[in-house]
């Protein structure tokens, strides 16, 4: 199963460079378009917003389609989008853009971690899905890193264009990898809502989202703070990219061995690990060194949430196998949206760039009162009746 794995990794791949790219030329698309640091950081909220909107909708439009076909449709959504992108004449239509391309991530990665799943042994389950997360994760390591300097280079547009040939290879990896894959049954599509809206499965989408607004709330303006607060150049950053990339890559590893382990546990010692690690990052970020020693073990931490909280859902889901792993990506970014949004409130509001980390180890530490409060549901629901 290994091929099949790393054509999903591809589209991953792609996916994440398309997602994070952006962030390390907020600088160049402000200046471009003429817009605030606030308004080029809405581009990210935008994308994640498109997520979280076409998350439900597409979920619904390729619940019956045969999950290869829904897949390979699903990256040519994104090679479109990714070329709007690149040919954008305003800040506007790159938002639209933006969009469009966001509307396939939820659904692919949604439909892409029930494939993998489905691939291996029940107890493999979340090593291959972080399998098929690695794509993502290695898009921080070779292609934001790389990207960003081929947008120093060649101007921001160049790296979707870029995106656009790694999208196609990757749908041809998938038409010629992927086996036929059966479409999963699930109680039709109110059924799916309505296991969508219990406690339990509401909770492991809220572990999702607080995990996303800790990272986001700092991660997009991480230029600004390595170039204002650190004083790395613009070339040196592209190379802390890269140590944050290897972090993720990293994380994703251990999220995916923790969650088959122990999968609440794991999940409460990382989001512990995430509020002491950008705690320290608001120290450590006047300095050179030290901040690229916290860089990669808080992308590390962030993205080990990632693989385990996946899994969470689908296990309190089992019966919305088609809206659920979507709606968890949806929930994703809705916390990129949120944690960029709250982020870019607090620099408009005055306050120095070493406050965001502060807000995201806050956020952290609500995620972990979360996962405790729905790991006691658990252990309620297994205790046995009262028998006066």
């Amino acid at each position: 199963m290994v091929l099949p794995l790393l054509a999903l990794a591809a589209a991953a791949f792609g996916i994440g460079t398309t997602e994070f790219v952006i962030m390390g030329l907020l600088p160049e698309v402000a200046r471009d378009f003429s817009v605030s640091t606030p308004a080029a950081g809405m581009l990210i909220s935008g994308y994640a917003i498109g997520v979280t909107i076409g998350a439900p909708i597409l979920a619904i439009v390729t619940a019956k389609w045969p999950r290869k076909q829904a897949l390979i449709g699903l990256m040519g959504l994104f090679i479109l989008g990714n070329a709007l992108c690149a040919l954008a004449p305003s800040y506007a239509m790159l938002m639209v853009a933006r969009v469009v391309t966001a509307f396939c991530h939820a659904a692919f990665f949604g439909i892409g971690s029930v494939v993998a799943a489905d691939l291996v042994p029940r107890n493999k389950r979340a090593q291959a899905v972080a399998m098929m997360f690695t794509g993502l994760t290695v898009a921080n390591i070779i292609g934001v890193p790389f990207g960003t300097a081929l947008g120093h280079v060649a101007g921001w547009r160049a790296p979707f264009w870029a995106v656009v040939a790694i999208g196609l290879i990757a749908a041809t990896a998938l038409a010629v990898w992927l086996p036929k894959v059966a479409t999963p049954q699930g109680g039709g599509i109110l059924g799916e809502f309505r296991k969508i809206a219990e406690t339990q499965t509401q909770l492991a989408l809220l572990i999702s989202t607080l995990a996303s607004v800790s990272m986001f709330s700092v991660v997009t303006y991480i230029a600004y703070i390595l170039r204002d607060v650190t004083g790395f150049t613009a070339a040196e950053e592209s190379w802390v990219l890269l140590l944050f990339g290897a972090g993720i890559t990293a994380g994703g590893l251990l999220g995916g061995k923790l969650a088959d382990w122990r999968l609440m546990r794991g999940l409460a010692i990382i989001f512990c690990m995430i509020a002491v690690v950008l705690a320290v990052f608001s120290f450590t970020s006047h300095y050179k060194v030290p901040t690229l020693v916290t860089v990669f073990f808080w992308g590390m931490f962030a993205f080990a949430v990632v693989p385990a909280a996946q899994v969470r859902v689908i296990d309190k889901a089992q019966g919305a196998p088609n809206l659920a792993p979507t709606l968890n990506q949806g929930a994703f970014n809705l916390g990129n949206a949120s944690g960029a949004w709250l982020g870019g409130a607090m620099l408009g509001a005055g306050y120095p760039l070493t406050n965001l980390p502060w807000l995201g180890a806050a956020v952290a530490l609500i995620g972990f009162a979360v996962v405790m409060l729905s790991g006691a549901l658990d252990r309620k629901r297994q205790q046995p009746a009262y028998q006066p």
